[in-house]
């Protein structure tokens, strides 16, 4: 064998071995060891990556407890848990020697100010009126002469915008809309329309045409200004003041556009009925709404992770009226975990769930987690995850972690869930810097 052939088969056995290693569980558990770690203060947070090597870890004693210890300098065994108790919110570097000689890693410490909240579960009635005044479907008006035309399909206007101002005056009403088109076409003029289209604004003219039939001026357009359905309470923060629900955006039925909401309000509801879901067919919540007149909130947003708004007073038939800790998204984990819920009248019930999927989400994104319904009453009452359910308050380990959003159609036993962190984002309850670290709002 000469000197290449020699170096060659060297080679491959390097390769070998260093793929061996790479593949080994306690290399996956070093490679495990995140560069940075993000904690509430106050809460107590375990790592376990079960490495058999004794290493030794430097942390601000001011800043964090190792193992319960307030100390400069710890010598730790990485086989073992860790338990990390932050003092106060700030950020620090926990430095982490094998051997207690080896440099290995410097981790990254962010501590925000606690955070708890109350955990809803309560279904609860929502009414919103949209910024404008969506746009819904095109329709044919006759003239006289027999010729059929939409007017608005003619000045370019598609399903989904959004008709915001009418010879620039606002409109969010539907009936003024037709105000505006009967004085249009009487006078012979024609509209200047300004609309919002995929987040950009336009304008276009279009023409009133009178409809032989109706006997009426009209646009060529179906077009609508609110909407109003049931859903589920995730969570009131007391000391914001603030709500969230759904777990998912708000969209017309028509065109599924998600709808920019300029005004709405959240009422009680009850729970009348249940219709199961079924394979290939999700089932649904039946209820009405409760005391209309009496207004639990306002609706402020409506984003891909749900509805959000001040509340004005803290919610009744609460499961537990006490606050809970919340979870970051990394420390969700897969396993038993719980979701309250209302599947009759008011009463706002605990029922079993196992997580068996949880995603990697380093920045907000739908579809955090696989869920899978394993209480029987409930699967007995509902057949699963049914619509209007979207919204109830996933809590694992004594920790709201996040909220149910959509059934599996084929499968309702099983659907997905948010984490709680991208709601709070949205609420306005955690703030995410510039430099990806997460803070409390002020």
């Amino acid at each position: 064998m000469n000197s290449n052939q020699r170096k060659r088969w060297f080679g491959l056995i390097l390769v070998f071995f260093i793929c061996m290693i790479g593949s080994s569980t306690p290399f996956q558990h070093f490679a495990a060891i995140p560069n940075e770690l993000r904690l509430f203060s106050g809460q107590l947070k375990r790592l376990q990556y079960g490495v058999p090597v004794h290493a030794e870890v430097t942390v601000d004693p001011h800043m964090l407890k190792i193992n319960g210890t307030s100390s400069n300098s710890l010598s730790v065994n990485l086989n073992e848990p860790l338990s990390l108790q932050p003092n106060h919110s700030g950020q620090t570097k926990m430095k982490v020697k094998l051997f207690g000689k080896i440099p290995f890693k410097t981790v990254k410490v962010n501590v925000v100010p606690d955070l708890r909240v109350i955990p809803g579960g309560q279904t609860i009635g929502v009414k919103v009126k949209s910024a404008g005044v969506l746009v819904v479907g095109h329709h044919q008006v006759v003239s006289d002469s027999g010729e059929k035309q939409s007017p608005g399909e003619a000045a370019g206007l598609r399903l989904g915008d959004l008709i915001v101002k009418i010879n620039g005056k606002r409109v969010n009403e539907v009936h003024k809309v037709a105000e505006l088109c009967e004085k249009a076409g009487l006078d012979k003029q024609s509209l200047l329309v300004s609309y919002k289209r995929d987040g950009k604004f336009a304008e276009t003219r279009l023409t009133p045409l009178f409809d032989a039939e109706d006997k009426a001026w009209r646009l060529g357009l179906y077009i609508r200004d609110s909407a109003a359905g049931v859903g589920t309470l995730t969570f009131y923060a007391p000391d914001q003041g603030v709500y969230g629900a759904l777990g998912h955006v708000i969209t017309d039925m028509d065109t599924q556009t998600p709808i920019e909401v300029g005004e709405g309000q959240i009422l009680q509801s009850s729970v009348t009925s249940i219709n199961k879901s079924q394979n290939g067919e999700p089932g649904e919540k039946r209820a009405q709404f409760v005391k209309e007149s009496k207004i639990l909130g306002n609706v402020e947003r409506n984003t891909r992770f749900g509805i959000f708004g001040k509340m004005n007073e803290v919610p009744t038939h609460s499961y537990n009226s006490n606050s809970v800790p919340v979870a970051f998204a990394e420390d969700v984990k897969e396993g038993q975990a719980q979701i309250l819920t209302v599947i009759s009248g008011q009463k706002v019930e605990r029922f079993n769930i196992e997580i068996i999927h949880v995603s990697k989400q380093p920045g907000p994104a739908t579809k955090g987690m696989v869920i899978k319904i394993t209480d029987k009453r409930l699967l007995n009452k509902t057949g699963g995850i049914v619509q209007g359910m979207s919204g109830s308050p996933i809590i694992q380990d004594g920790k709201l972690v996040g909220a149910v959003t959509h059934v599996f159609v084929n499968d309702p036993a099983s659907g997905y869930g948010c984490f709680i962190e991208w709601m709070l984002q949205d609420a306005g309850i955690l703030l995410k810097s510039a430099n990806g670290r997460v803070d409390e709002a002020a």
